[in-house]
């Protein structure tokens, strides 16, 4: 292999490095884990805990919890968004065409 693709490759695994540090390690014991863009243990709770208080706003017919349901909710859409860290940083998310 050329110098130039050996220099862009380590700057491949540097920038992995980085950016998911569990994701490198896990690749290099040969244990690979899920990135994080794909992690949504904290996001799939609080849908749960939405859910339940949306639930329970309903049968109790309780404006206040019904409307923490929804605003919880909302929330936790953002979380299943993979590319919240680029928005957060004010950088566009790249575009769906490799979606």
């Amino acid at each position: 292999m050329a110098t130039y693709e050996d220099q862009r490759l380590d700057g491949l695994a540097e920038r992995l490095r980085r950016d998911d540090p569990r994701f490198a390690r896990a690749l290099r014991t040969g244990a690979p884990c899920v990135p994080r863009e794909y992690r949504r243990g904290a996001a799939w709770s609080t849908l749960g805990v939405a859910l339940c208080k949306f639930a329970l706003g309903v049968a109790l017919g309780h404006g206040l919890l019904i409307a923490a349901g929804l605003v919880l909710a909302g929330a936790a859409g953002h979380l299943f968004d993979p590319d919240r860290h680029l928005v957060r940083q004010g950088i566009a998310p790249p575009p769906d065409a490799e979606r």
